[in-house]
């Protein structure tokens, strides 16, 4: 199954996590494709996304992952045949609490994506390992496929 991987990280943690499961997943025999600065040319004709992102303040998309989801929402592409899923990092401190995956969402099934599975959402003031919280959901994502 080819998988595309597409990040959005303010300070690395994302980056780290998205790496983490390409590497897990080509381990599986799946064949990925990770894009830390993607544009919707490079990753419109994939079938298969895996989001990580963090929120960036005020409950933002960081600005590596930002253009991408303006261009869906002022393009407004149909993403009928897209299966995806999301890992969202934030901090639990804040009343914006991984809203860039509610970001993530909305874009997505306002364009007819299909979620393929429940996001998760990692608080890094309780999870200090973010690989190991993305791996241990993994399989649900993988499941789904």
């Amino acid at each position: 199954m080819n998988i595309c991987i597409i990040t959005g990280s303010t300070l690395g943690g994302a980056e780290y996590v998205g790496d983490h499961l390409a590497d897990l997943l080509e381990q599986q025999g799946h064949q990925v494709q990770v894009e830390n600065h993607a544009k919707l040319e490079h990753v419109r004709n994939q079938s298969l996304w895996l989001i990580v992102t963090s929120t960036h303040g005020a409950g933002e998309l960081p600005d590596n992952l930002k253009p991408l989801f303006e261009q869906i929402n002022t393009e407004k592409p149909d993403l009928s045949l897209l299966r995806y899923g999301v890992i969202g990092l934030g901090n639990s401190d804040y009343d914006t609490f991984c809203f860039a995956v509610n970001e993530v969402e909305n874009v997505l099934n306002a364009q007819s994506a299909v979620k393929i599975c429940e996001s998760l959402r990692i608080d890094v003031t309780t999870t200090f390992d973010h690989e190991q919280a993305a791996e241990e959901w993994l399989p649900s994502f993988v499941n789904a496929i």
